[in-house]
């Protein structure tokens, strides 16, 4: 049975580490995909297609945050985690297209309310190994009883075909005692390029389909 806390709330590894700070993390994540859910409504309702496939979110479990926090020389404390990781609170966006994520992230731009920290655009200039995405660091704004604060989280949005690639190369990745891992390395920065090619290809052949239509 789940241990109870003084609160009369389940006790689960993520309230023992983050404490209350797990309602902020949640909180973004909520707002996020609220947003997100919107912006999909709005397409619709204009006439135009809906951008999004499916949305998944988390909040990074403790022991990763924590080994994230010890590897920058910081204490695994939930108040460093809050302060000093981005990336804690993270949603990804998972588009039809290319041009579907560049859509959704300008829909995103225009919320005044929500400030853009960073981006990086790993799907015009990919990382070494072929990964591609879009990143951005935003901050949420969270409204508590005592008021309003922001939190930070992540977005990333890429396409089906990205999250495909990205899901096999990160099982591969962490994978111990694997055999020819630089084949399996060259290999995947192949298939990466013709995912990227794929995604071109049906781009083109939607247009050409619109414009029969």
């Amino acid at each position: 049975m789940d241990d109870i806390n003084e609160k009369g709330a389940v006790a689960t590894p993520e309230s023992d580490f983050y404490k209350e700070s797990l309602v902020l993390f949640e909180g973004a994540i909520s707002e996020i995909l609220t947003r997100i859910d919107i912006i999909r409504r709005y397409f619709v309702a204009t006439g135009r297609r809906d951008p999004v496939e499916y949305c998944k979110a988390r909040v990074k479990t403790p022991q990763s945050t924590k080994n994230k926090l010890v590897s920058r020389g910081l204490e695994p404390t939930y108040e460093n985690a809050l302060e000093h990781l981005n990336d804690v609170a993270g949603t990804r966006v998972v588009c039809t297209f290319v041009d579907d994520v560049y859509s959704v992230v300008d829909m995103i731009k225009k919320q005044d309310d929500l400030v853009i920290l960073n981006e990086k655009d790993y799907i015009r200039d990919p990382k070494p190994n072929g990964y591609r995405s879009y990143h951005m660091i935003v901050r949420v704004p969270i409204h508590l009883p005592e008021g309003m604060t922001y939190v930070t989280a992540e977005i990333q949005l890429r396409t089906l075909a990205m999250d495909c690639w990205a899901a096999l190369e990160h099982r591969i990745k962490y994978k111990r005692d694997v055999p020819h891992k630089e084949m399996i390395r060259d290999e995947l920065k192949r298939c990466a390029d013709e995912i990227a090619s794929t995604d071109l290809t049906l781009k083109t052949l939607r247009d050409v389909i619109d414009k029969m239509e």
